[in-house]
């Protein structure tokens, strides 16, 4: 594991452009939840186990047409939970990173929490490839999707769902929700990732062909592959070096820098083999 750590600090080191993509393990160190199986998630939320609602249960947009209280109760308090916490300290390892690839980073993350913006990476340069839930959008009108911050919910935590009055719309009426890309979602209002996507797909054709482009992927599994997916891509069509961190699933194409090692703590050990 220490050659890993050292090839992959020699590559961030030389790098002349960083995309840094995240899954749901990089959120875990910061002290969010775990929803790798039902297990993880019912320890979290013990009011769904008893009513046997998994995590892929809740996360549908269904609940909004027929249980908008347990819809809310469970995206409200996740909205809190998210407004919370702060960002552990790999996310600035990650900062001083980029500040020293002479073309930057760019994040693509299918995280939903805001951590990247919270820790001061520039929103210019995010994908939020399957939404925020600092973002609401309208069940009913066309309204694009807006911020958030006004939305509080006091949640029964016996019970998980949202007191009364829910969020409505200010333009129609109708109920919000988050504007997250949920199981089965057909409703999602995606123009702000379609405009995220776009940026970073600019950002990638301006690089010269000779850029050396490494992309440091942090807690992505295999459950939900689009994040794993992007990096390799990258390593096929661009010959990015990926470095794969990930204590469970670390393993990738030929040429992978895997480190099994959570996300916190195979940054930090990156970071001192750098210097």
């Amino acid at each position: 594991m220490q050659d890993a750590i050292t090839t992959a600090a020699t590559a961030i080191r030389t790098a002349d452009a960083l995309l840094i993509t995240a899954g749901a393990g990089m959120g875990v160190d910061s002290g969010l939840p775990d929803f790798r199986g039902d297990h993880g998630f019912w320890h979290a939320y013990p009011p769904y186990a008893a009513l046997g609602l998994s995590f892929s249960d809740l996360a549908d947009p269904r609940w909004f047409r027929t249980d908008p209280a347990l819809a809310w109760g469970f995206y409200g308090h996740r909205l809190e939970l998210y407004r919370r916490t702060l960002p552990h300290d790999g996310f600035a390892v990650l900062r001083a990173w980029e500040a020293t690839a002479p073309a930057g980073a760019f994040v693509f993350t299918s995280n939903v929490d805001g951590q990247f913006q919270r820790a001061r990476f520039d929103p210019q340069r995010i994908v939020e490839c399957h939404g925020s839930i600092h973002l609401a959008q309208c069940t009913h009108c066309e309204r694009p999707a807006f911020a958030a911050d006004d939305i509080t919910l006091p949640i029964d935590m016996t019970t998980m769902r949202a007191e009364l009055p829910l969020p409505t719309c200010d333009r129609c009426g109708a109920l919000l929700r988050p504007a997250i890309l949920m199981f089965g979602d057909g409703q999602w209002e995606d123009s702000i990732a379609n405009a995220q996507r776009r940026r970073l797909e600019k950002w990638l054709v301006g690089l010269p062909e000779d850029a050396r482009l490494v992309v440091v992927e942090c807690g992505a599994g295999t459950a939900i592959p689009t994040v794993r997916y992007t990096g390799e891509r990258l390593q096929s069509m661009r010959k990015a070096t990926l470095v794969r961190i990930n204590p469970r699933e670390s393993n990738g194409p030929r040429g992978t820098i895997s480190i099994p090692l959570g996300a916190r703590e195979a940054l930090v050990a990156i970071a001192a083999a750098t210097r």
